[in-house]
């Protein structure tokens, strides 16, 4: 598994992490142990989490299924801020309890990375600047960042927090990729040119902030998956036929297509089958060609302009 360092190496990463959101599908703690096993045993040894996933029960089946000696091979990450049917909170009362919350559930005296889920238009950037501060000094959480943020957001919140902010996860997949879809019709007068997110792929790149792509195979927020869809059949022909060429699994590339950019994008891969865990992990060795990844793109129904 190929690596991405972060912030010129203040923190190392593998190209592709292990989201727990649907662990709690699994039957049992052994079988949970196992899909974290086949996982680090393929080079995945970051799991992102987050307080909200049911409920907190992923971090606790996870936490359960961990034992002290795994837990300090590994990076663990997890998120705040979303209360269920109320509200978003970035309080700095409400970040340091949800982040107890976390290390309970999780077994830990320490988070790796902290993100804040969702923006928060009540944010009052000098309380998450506290809150960060203090889960700093007394080591419960060693780096920060934030989901789904455009670049003025991230830029204020970094003005009070002194550059903490390393990560931000945002949706992309071949199908999803808004952000991508923005730069390639720039001066372009149709709906894919919508600049919605601030530049936000050109910020992260130019300030070296690491981006993850959450939901690497949905077509929609939570529509659906876009592999063996007949929605796409084009773009599905195209998977296919690369993955024979690359021995690999149609899913692999659709992973080798988000980390051939340039960007150094983490994909988090959301699977609770191993062996669907163990072929992704194939697309750190492939780099597709400039040519197969614009053939990838326009199958899925994009236009150059």
């Amino acid at each position: 598994m190929k690596t991405i360092q972060v912030k010129d190496g203040k923190l190392t990463v593998p190209q592709i992490a292990l989201g727990c959101m649907r662990i709690t599908g699994l039957k049992d703690k052994k079988e949970i142990r196992n899909l974290i096993d086949v996982a680090m045993e393929n080079g995945i040894d970051f799991f992102d989490h987050a307080d909200i996933y049911a409920g907190g029960e992923a971090e606790a089946v996870f936490g359960e299924a961990v034992p002290g000696e795994l837990r300090r091979k590994m990076t663990i990450q997890t998120k705040c801020a979303i209360r269920p049917g109320i509200c978003y909170d970035f309080s700095k009362e409400h970040i340091l309890k949800s982040v107890e919350g976390s290390l309970k559930r999780l077994r830990t005296d320490y988070i790796d990375i902290l993100l804040l889920h969702r923006p928060d238009t009540l944010m009052e950037a000098e309380e998450v600047a506290e809150a960060f501060d203090s889960l700093e000094k007394k080591g419960m959480v060693r780096y920060f960042g934030v989901c789904n943020q455009n670049a003025m957001q991230m830029e204020l919140l970094n003005s009070w927090c002194g550059g903490k902010l390393l990560i931000n996860q945002l949706q992309l997949s071949i199908a999803h990729c808004d952000i991508i879809d923005s730069g390639i019709n720039v001066n372009v007068h149709n709906d894919a040119g919508a600049n919605r997110d601030g530049s936000i792929l050109e910020y992260c790149r130019l300030k070296k902030i690491l981006i993850q792509a959450w939901s690497p195979f949905q077509y929609g927020m939570f529509e659906g998956v876009f592999i063996g869809n007949e929605k796409y059949e084009e773009l599905n022909r195209v998977l296919d036929r690369l993955a024979q060429k690359y021995d690999a699994t149609p899913n692999a590339i659709a992973v080798a297509w988000i980390l051939r950019h340039p960007a150094g994008i983490q994909t988090i891969v959301g699977s609770t089958n191993a062996e669907r865990i163990r072929g992704i992990c194939r697309a750190s060795e492939i780099r597709l060609t400039r040519e197969e990844w614009y053939e990838l793109y326009m199958a899925a129904g994009k236009k150059l302009p």
